[in-house]
Formats: structure tokens, sequence, C-alpha cells
């Protein structure tokens, strides 16, 4: 059977639509969902996009996070469901309380765009198994509140726990404390990253590389690493 994987649209989503092409092509079924519903629409799996939900006011992912369908995701998350946050979804997640830290205007106070060099920290979540631990990616950045930021107790808990899903590699793009562009949680069904995988899916259209321009793919691996988990759960 097809894994059904939902996109949250909410007020300000920008790359819904992107989320919804790279299910497609990772093999899944794209389920549009909508932030004011209660409805999850049987879905397998969640994704939240970035974008800037309700024009990143309050702080960006906050108001979002209160919105009727995140009491359905955080309901489903408890019970093992995938979910993953990507920019303004992570902030989303953290706003929300299922992830730890939070996130805040970058360093330079610039609104920052790049291709972005990360390293897999962790590959035993539901959105990271298809890569290699120390694997080094290429995933397209875009943000201006991505710096992550943490009490010292919670970053070492973060790190003793081995939270962290990937790390900023070659240049810390937006001062995020030791390097971190992603987490998980404990169960490892949750994940969120401030750098855009559903950019990096089909040839032509994702970062250069050195084997010609627009041709990275790696970001498909977040996508078809669900896939695998989902189909996983059912066997």
């Amino acid at each position: 059977m097809t894994a059904r994987i939902g996109v949250v649209t909410f007020p300000g989503s920008l790359d819904d639509r992107d989320a919804q092409r790279a299910v497609r092509i990772a093999g899944a079924e794209p389920v549009a969902l909508w932030h004011g519903s209660h409805d999850l629409d049987g879905v397998d799996a969640v994704i939240l996009p970035g974008g800037f939900s309700y024009g990143d006011y309050l702080r960006a992912g906050a108001i979002a996070a209160l919105a009727p369908l995140m009491s359905e995701v955080k309901d489903a998350a408890g019970r093992g469901m995938p979910v993953l946050g990507i920019c303004n979804g992570f902030q989303m997640l953290v706003e929300a309380h299922l992830l730890p830290g939070g996130l805040i205007r970058n360093a330079h106070q610039q609104f920052v765009r790049r291709d972005q060099k990360l390293e897999v920290v962790n590959t035993d979540t539901a959105w990271t198994n298809a890569f290699d631990a120390g694997q080094e990616i290429i995933i397209p950045l875009k943000n201006a509140d991505g710096g992550f930021t943490a009490d010292a107790e919670t970053l070492k808990r973060i790190e003793g726990e081995g939270l962290v899903t990937f790390r900023y590699r070659g240049v810390n793009p937006n001062g995020s404390l030791n390097d971190i562009a992603g987490l998980t949680n404990e169960r490892g069904n949750v994940v969120g990253l401030m750098p855009h995988p559903e950019h990096a899916v089909e040839p032509g259209f994702g970062p250069n590389t050195p084997a010609a321009m627009r041709s990275g793919v790696d970001g498909l691996g977040f996508f078809q690493s669900a896939v695998s988990a989902l189909a996983t759960q059912a066997a």
C-alpha cells in the first residue's frame, strides 16, 4: 500500500507544493492538509513546510504552533507518527515543544540563502535512515530566523542523548549553537531542520555539484527515509 504523507498549509506557507512534489517523487502519495482543520485525513506521516506562517509575527512559528491541526499533529507525534518540520516547520516544532530549544534571528541579522553543506549525525530516525552517519550532503538554506539556541542544560541533554541530526559544515550560516542544523526527538519520529530538502530532490532543480549545475538531489533521502520507515512499520 502506498504511504500517504500529509503536508500542512498555513497562511504564509511557501514551500508546501514543493514538499508535496518531493513526497510524490519519493514514491508516496502527498495529501494536502489545512491548518484550520482537526482532521489528519488518515495520513501516515506529516510534513510542516517552510515559509512565513502568519508573517512571522510574534515569533516565527509561534502562532502556527497553536493552529487547530497542530493539536492533532502533536497527538499523532506522541503515538509515533513521523513528523518533519522544514525551516518554518522546524520553528513550529520547537514552539509546540515537540523538539527542544528555540530558533532566533540570524546572528548577522540578515536573511541567508545558500547551498549549505551538512553533516549527517543521527541516522536512527524516520527521516534520516537513508543516509550514512558522517555523510556530507548539500541542501539549500534560506532563512532569517534560523539561529538555534538553548540553555546550557538543554544543550547538554541534546548532545548527550544524541538528538542532533545535522550540523552545519564549511560555515555556520546563522550563529546556531554547536553548529546545530537539525534535531530529532528521543523516539526518532519527529525531525526538524532549517535547510530545505524539498528543493533538492530532482536533477536540474537542486544545488550545484562538481558534476553539474543544479544537479544535487541529496534532499530526496529525507522522503525516501520516511517511505522506508513506514513500510517497515506496516510489515
